[in-house]
């Protein structure tokens, strides 16, 4: 089953938008709950052994997440530059950036990711991503598409990209979390339970689910004990926390495999406080040098946890700018001002990982992906011919003043995506956006279907992987249909 927000509905209008949240929300709760009633989900491997198995290239991952929609032609897809000017036709402005020469010859992104230019030639580019028109743009909706593969919802609570690596791959270090997600606030913000919808393992359990890190400088205090509580009372505390996770409210309606999935993510989480290895989640150990290069506030951090927790043995690790309405990426005015500044959070600390696994030897066998949910455009919203109402509030046929100067239209038909490591090709870039408006992929779009699969495939998961959960099969790319794009590999998995 598949969901669809009324194409008809006015963004502008908050009962509506109110009302198609509602519906979303009401069905996913409906596979939420429908998720816990269901029993262990068990394996398929027909399919999957009818498909060549992949050769894993990496053996953890790690997601860097541009929360709220990344405008391509403002980083990595760099258009014609038109400065600001009073007066201007907003349809001549296509980049609100110049272009910067990088590491790979020829090839050009936007001024103020100096440091990820300097990188490039590690990885790979996709300049030809492309993802659905859902109808209407709801950033969780497209977010949760992404990163389940599935377009919500599902009669089934889909599990996220990094619980299906946790489940089927199990972890690098049993007392690291196989599934870490940083830098995403799950409350006090906008479509907080929108976003709950796909930060979770579904219907694999929640011992799969996400071990969440919101500001990564209190990643210590999330792994040890209350301050001041002897080791005595903090065992006794746990012990009372499983009782009563058993008798919750969710046990009444959640079957065996899922009650005891719950008491065996809280056996993980204790496993993880008497371990010596949490000290990777405390950033007060990293040399003052090396904690500087990531300082530039909580995505930058949460870059240098994952590195830690990578050299710890964390299997799949997304780090994110955060996605809160109208802020960060989700520009819907003023937005070449906060590219600037987003730019300022996110160029060094990508690099200085991509630098840092390098010379750790952990960049051959760690699959580092950049991507957000779709791109934007200064004139077209959704793609040419979508039904999806104008969001942006910076409507004027010329630009006035520089609240109006910025890419604040949701575009969905080309969109950037970085990889390195794990792999993937170096020095290259695959595909190509048309260089005047309307830019679309040029040549063979990569879906988000089909990059998932290239990704598992890295992994070593087959597409087609899949588990039996309500008497029938739910693949792990949608449909088991992915196809694994091989030119973005040195040496194909598959």
């Amino acid at each position: 089953m598949h969901f669809l927000i009324d194409p008809h509905a006015n963004p502008r209008n908050p009962a509506e938008v109110a009302a198609t949240r509602r519906d979303f929300l009401k069905a996913m709760s409906a596979a939420s709950i429908a998720a816990l009633a269901a029993g262990e989900p068990r394996r398929l491997f027909a399919e999957e052994a009818a498909a060549a198995a992949p050769k894993a290239t990496a053996d953890r991952c790690i997601l860097l997440w541009m929360a709220g929609g990344m405008a391509a032609p403002e980083t990595f897809d760099p258009k014609r530059y038109q400065p600001f000017e009073k007066g201007l036709p907003v349809e001549r402005v296509m980049s609100t950036f110049p272009a910067i020469d990088t590491a790979i010859p020829g090839v050009q992104i936007c001024e103020g990711l100096e440091h990820v230019a300097g990188v490039l030639d590690r990885g790979t580019l996709i300049r030809s991503h492309v993802v659905a028109d859902l109808g209407n743009i709801l950033h969780s909706r497209h977010q949760y598409h992404w990163h389940t593969g599935y377009v919500p919802p599902q009669t089934v609570a889909a599990p996220h990209m990094g619980s299906w690596m946790a489940r089927v791959l199990g972890p690098n270090n049993p007392a690291i979390p196989p599934f870490i997600a940083i830098g995403q606030r799950l409350e006090d913000i906008g479509e907080k339970e929108e976003l709950k919808a796909f930060y979770t393992g579904g219907f694999l359990g929640s011992e799969y689910g996400p071990f969440l890190l919101p500001y990564p400088d209190q990643a210590a205090s999330a792994v040890g004990p209350p301050q001041g509580m002897t080791a005595d009372r903090f065992a006794s505390r746990y012990k009372k926390f499983k009782q009563l996770a058993a008798a919750s409210p969710d046990a009444e309606f959640a079957s065996d495999y899922h009650r005891e999935s719950m008491l065996r993510s809280i056996e993980n989480a204790h496993r993880l406080l008497e371990s010596p290895d949490r000290t990777a989640f405390d950033l007060t150990l990293e040399p003052k040098e090396s904690y500087e290069k990531y300082d530039t506030g909580r995505f930058g951090l949460g870059c240098l946890l994952a590195r830690r927790l990578t050299e710890a043995g964390a299997r799949f690790i997304e780090v994110s700018t955060e996605y809160v309405p109208f802020l960060h990426w989700d520009t819907h005015e003023n937005g070449h001002e906060t590219y600037a500044r987003m730019k300022g959070e996110i160029d060094r600390p990508i690099a200085q990982l991509i630098l840092d696994l390098e010379e750790r030897g952990l960049l051959d066998r760690t699959l580092v992906i950049l991507a957000s949910e779709f791109s934007r455009d200064m004139m077209i919203e959704g793609r040419p011919g979508s039904t999806a109402k104008d969001q942006s509030r910076a409507k004027s046929d010329t630009l006035e003043e520089p609240i109006h100067y910025g890419l604040h239209r949701h575009f969905t038909a080309g969109c950037s995506v970085l990889m390195f490591g794990g792999g993937i090709k170096k020095s290259y870039v695959h595909g190509a956006t048309a260089e005047e408006r309307p830019c679309l992929a040029l040549g063979t779009p990569v879906t988000i279907t089909d990059l998932h699969a290239s990704i598992y495939a890295a992994m070593g998961i087959s597409p087609a992987t899949s588990f039996e959960i309500e008497k029938r099969p739910f693949y792990v790319t949608e449909d088991g249909k992915g196809q694994v794009v091989k030119d973005l590999f040195e040496r194909s998995p598959v």
